[in-house]
This record gives C-alpha cells, structure tokens and sequence, in this order.
C-alpha cells in the first residue's frame, strides 16, 4: 500500500484555497468550498497516486516536484499536483490550476 503525505504548505495552500474559493464568491457556501478541495485530495489519496499516468516535471518547474498527476476538477479547471515519490512513498510538494501562469511549461 502506498502512503501519501502532504508537505505543510500544500496543506495551507488547501486551507487557504477554501478561504478564497468561497470569499470571491465561486462557492455559495463555505461547505461547498470545502467539499470541492476535499474531491481534490480525495482524489490523490483514495484512488492510489502510482495508478495516475505520472509524468515528468520539466526543469524550468522542477522545485515544485519531480513528477506531476492532473485531476480535471470540472469543464474549466484542471489541477495540476506535484511531488516526489520514493518505495512507495508520495510527497505531495505542490498544486497549482491551469489558471497559473507556470502551468503553459508543462506541455
């Protein structure tokens, strides 16, 4: 069994993205917020990360993990998440959306 373990600022950038998420209005209810960042993790957690098609980070992104996994959140947002692996083990280092500007590198 593999295990999965989120770097402290991956797990404030979830915090914090239920804040904004649901502040600028794209959730009408804090819980909504939540639920949808809880599908984000649940979905690296629960569907077994080394079953994924794993790619490689280019270089130019390489400080945000050595490997990537994208999960389509719905039509207009994509999540990119990134980590490092090693005998099983996954460390999820960073997140970023196809909003983010360093996301046209990952081609």
């Amino acid at each position: 069994m593999e295990k999965v373990v989120f770097t402290r600022g991956t797990l404030v950038y979830f915090d914090d993205l239920v804040y904004t998420l649901f502040s600028e209005n794209y959730f009408s209810f804090e819980e909504n917020a939540q639920n949808y960042v809880d599908k984000i993790v649940n979905y690296i957690i629960i569907k077994e990360i080394d079953s994924f098609p794993q790619k490689t980070t280019p270089k130019k992104l390489r400080a945000l993990g050595s490997f990537y996994i994208f999960y389509k959140a719905n039509k207009r947002t994509t999540w990119y998440v990134f980590f490092e692996k090693k005998k099983g083990q996954y460390l999820v280092t960073s997140i970023l959306n196809n909003y983010c500007k360093e996301v046209g590198n990952l081609s």
